[in-house]
């Protein structure tokens, strides 16, 4: 059978959205695979995040696809597995390609587990795939045990983000990029080809700093993020990396609270950042172009206090010249 095929007996999983996501949806993937352990598990995704994870052997094949794009028509007889939605679009879409079993949150016409909007992202998915009868936790995040960084390791600042709401100030990035550079250490800043410009603000006349901006694949940036001595970013897929890889960081919140969305496991490693109400009924706009208040609240003491008490914690030691 061809990788992105799928036949009678295989489990098609829709989890069509960002590399966050992926990462995030390794716990449950795999608990979907104790589930059904004789069943080649197909995942449908986005190419690059999905055949990644397949050449990490959390799943057996990519189904190239994105967000709630039509599926290609498929022979049926599969288990389908929505950890894509709540439904019912996402629902409709997995009920389609004709499998014998939908494993899905309850949603009109469907019957299952009932979604609740307060729960962390990690904690849900894995609710729903053991409620199905496929063991998982939180700690079936990890792609790696955590490992003290070498000495030189550098800092990685991921200064960018999908919307400006979360999005800190490049310029505050660059006071922190500048003390971190003072107290020796190496900085490589990450982004997609577009953030270029944004990450010379933060790297520019820094001898120490490096822009490593649209140069690396996504198995090159798994490898940088996971040779950093910590990972400094706000909350975006490269703070789930770090989660994955078990390496220090320090993670800034803006319109999502990091009870949803923060790192599930290892609190030790991990420093979330934010200004927001943990009792408010609703917060801000994780996909809107204005940088979230709760965001703007954070400073770059702020970050560079957190960074550096990370940094103390590892065995690593900064590169001197």
């Amino acid at each position: 059978m061809a990788p992105g095929e799928v036949g009678a007996g295989d489990v098609l999983v829709l989890r069509a959205l960002g590399l966050g996501d992926g990462l995030t949806g390794v716990a449950p993937l795999r608990g979907v695979r104790r589930m059904l352990p004789r069943h080649r598990l197909v995942l449908a995704a986005p190419e690059g995040i999905g055949t990644w994870l397949a050449e990490l052997g959390v799943v057996d094949a990519v189904l190239p696809t994105s967000g709630l794009d039509p599926l290609p028509p498929l022979s049926g007889g599969h288990v389908a597995v929505n950890l894509h939605g709540r439904g019912p679009l996402s629902h409709e879409l997995l009920l389609a390609t004709g499998p014998e079993r939908l494993v899905a949150f309850a949603a009109a016409g469907h019957t299952g587990p009932a979604w609740r909007a307060d729960e962390h992202e990690v904690h849900r998915w894995c609710r729903l795939v053991r409620t199905a009868g496929g063991p998982c936790g939180p700690e079936d995040l990890l792609l790696r045990e955590h490992a003290p960084a070498p000495d030189g390791a550098p800092v990685v600042i991921h200064p960018g983000a999908a919307s400006g709401a979360r999005r800190w100030p490049a310029a505050r990035w660059r006071t922190v990029a500048e003390a971190l550079a003072a107290d020796g250490h190496r900085i490589v800043v990450t982004g997609s080809a577009a953030e270029a410009e944004l990450a010379a603000t933060v790297t520019g006349g820094l001898p120490a700093a490096e822009n490593r901006c649209g140069r690396l694949s996504l198995p090159e940036l798994a490898a940088t993020v996971g040779g950093a001595a910590a990972v400094l970013s706000g909350d975006t897929g490269v703070a789930h990396m770090a989660t994955a890889v078990a390496v220090r960081s320090v993670v800034l919140f803006g319109p999502t609270p990091p009870a949803r969305w923060g790192p599930a496991v290892d609190p030790g490693l991990h420093t979330v950042l934010w200004h927001g109400d943990p009792a408010a009924a609703t917060w801000g706009d994780p996909h809107a172009d204005a940088l979230d208040d709760r965001l703007a609240a954070v400073t770059a003491d702020e970050v560079l206090a957190a960074a550096r008490a990370q940094l103390a914690q590892g065995a690593g030691v900064p590169a001197r010249p």
